[in-house]
């Protein structure tokens, strides 16, 4: 009888050595089963709903930007309290002498600027002191300031034009901070229109011109700390070198000829400093105009664009205002109009977003009511916002001979 082989006789063990055997081989019927799962490899199957990977990724944007929120909040309270534990930060952010633009400018060549009739040189208001300063003759002068040496231009200030000592303010150098745009000069100039402006030049050079254009002899100086003037700023320093020029310009000047104080934003603070000391002393200005003016440096960095994300912080004052005051900055431009008696002009624009133009109007009525000017015009000229003049851009004004005449 012949034997039979079937499913009685087990079959030989083909499977590869050490490979781990299937322990139900009806699984390899089902893909969506066993090791075709997520648990082998981590893959979906085919037919699987993801149910980890969104809520995952969810949870880690959700982490950053809650490390993101916290390092801003760290750094908002950090900012006033180093302030605090070190005042001499927050007189840097208003002086902001270390701010030079733009950074390659060579003073002592105000022709690179466009200036072809502007002298400069340096003065020592103390010894071992040099600060320097431009002298821009009057347009009408142009064609005969080429070529002359420091001499000449000190000569032509007994000429019989009115001479205009310019304060310019926080930031940059006599050279100016803001570049706008060049015209030529022709000799003489009506009137200033954008459009006709042909390159790009700063800010203070084509106030210069302007002054120039309208008869005046401009002398402006970078305070020590600033530019190429040698020192550290503070409040006294820049109204002691105020003084020394004003003082300077006056022993050169033709005791009829008319000798004009103008400040600009920070300078209107150290131009009532210095008119206050000359008024003091007998001897005011012809006139003082304040552009841009403020009240107080207390009321003026409260009111400041850099303020606003702290101005609502408990203990605002605490920490930055009298941080200022440590640093014996005042700037009380509204107790020195106390304290002065020659004629004041406010120039100011109600679009001014640096200076609010409440600041420069709450000034004016203090100085109205001042009795120390009792009998001296003070006059009030606000430019439209339509205008676009802002911070820095009255000069641009058709009607500014007018007003200065």
């Amino acid at each position: 009888m012949r034997r039979r082989t079937g499913s009685l006789t087990p079959e030989p063990d083909t499977e590869t050595p050490g490979a781990p055997r299937d322990p139900d081989p009806n699984l390899k019927q089902h893909p969506g089963r066993g090791a075709a799962g997520p648990v082998a490899g981590g893959r979906q199957g085919p037919g699987e709903e993801p149910t980890m990977g969104k809520p995952l990724r969810r949870l880690g944007m959700a982490g950053k930007l809650k490390r993101i929120l916290l390092w801003l909040l760290l750094v908002y309270v950090s900012v006033p309290v180093i302030i605090k534990l070190c005042p001499s930060i927050q007189a840097k952010l208003v002086f902001l002498n270390f701010v030079r633009i733009p950074y390659f400018i060579d003073l002592k060549r105000p022709l690179d600027q466009g200036l072809n009739h502007t002298h400069n040189f340096y003065l020592e208001p103390e010894r071992g002191q040099k600060i320097g300063v431009w002298h821009t003759v009057p347009t009408q002068m142009w064609r005969e300031a080429q070529g002359k040496d420091g001499d000449w231009y000190e000569s032509t200030l007994s000429s019989a034009h009115p001479v205009i000592l310019y304060l310019h303010g926080n930031a940059g150098t006599r050279g100016g901070d803001h570049r706008v745009q060049l015209y030529k000069v022709n000799g003489h100039m009506t009137h200033i229109m954008p459009s006709d402006w042909l390159l790009l030049i700063n800010f203070l050079t084509v106030f210069l011109q302007v002054l120039s254009s309208l008869g005046y002899h401009v002398v402006t100086f970078d305070y020590r700390g600033w530019g190429d003037s040698d020192g550290s700023p503070s409040e006294s320093g820049m109204t002691s070198d105020s003084l020394f020029m004003y003082d300077w310009l006056k022993r050169r000047l033709d005791k009829a000829l008319p000798l004009y104080v103008w400040g600009h934003s920070l300078g209107t603070g150290v131009a009532t400093n210095l008119v206050r000391r000359l008024c003091e002393r007998g001897s005011p200005p012809d006139a003082l105009i304040l552009e841009s003016p403020f009240t107080n440096i207390r009321e003026e960095a409260r009111s400041h664009p850099f303020a606003m994300v702290y101005r609502y912080l408990p203990g605002f004052d605490w920490f930055f205002l009298d941080a200022i005051t440590a640093n014996n900055i005042r700037f009380a431009s509204d107790e020195n109009v106390n304290h002065i008696w020659c004629p004041i002009l406010i120039l100011h624009a109600e679009d001014d977003s640096v200076v609010p133009f409440s600041l420069g109007k709450k000034l004016y009525h203090m100085a109205s009511r001042s009795k120390s000017l009792s009998g001296h015009k003070v006059q009030f000229v606000p430019f439209p916002s339509a205008l676009a003049y802002k911070h820095k851009f009255i000069y641009r004004s058709p009607e500014l001979p007018n007003i200065l005449r």
